[in-house]
């Protein structure tokens, strides 16, 4: 789990991946993933997002592209690019604030 949020700051700390777009986590995102709907990993809970995000990034972006289990393609955020989805996942996996 170090090795996974260290590398997640790395990234981050080198400005490889943008901020999230908060009004997109709002109106996508935050529907499941706030609370854990239909098996959506919660925000902000590290230990439940280390086995998705060891599977790298271009995986998870993959994965929300083409949906995965109760997630539906592209993640009900149809405006979304591969960076708003990169930035969008990091923030997700990231801990609470």
């Amino acid at each position: 789990m170090k090795k996974i949020l260290a590398a997640v700051l790395m990234v981050s700390a080198a400005g490889a991946i943008a901020a999230p777009d908060m009004a997109k986590y709002d109106k996508s995102c935050k529907v499941c993933h706030a609370s854990g709907a239909a098996g959506a990993p919660k925000t902000g809970d590290v230990a439940a997002w280390e086995p998705r995000m060891a599977k790298g990034m271009d995986a998870m972006v993959l994965s929300v592209s083409n949906g995965l289990n109760a997630m539906p393609p592209k993640g009900m955020c149809y405006d979304c690019s591969a960076e708003d989805y990169m930035a969008l996942i990091e923030y997700m996996a990231a801990p609470a604030q």
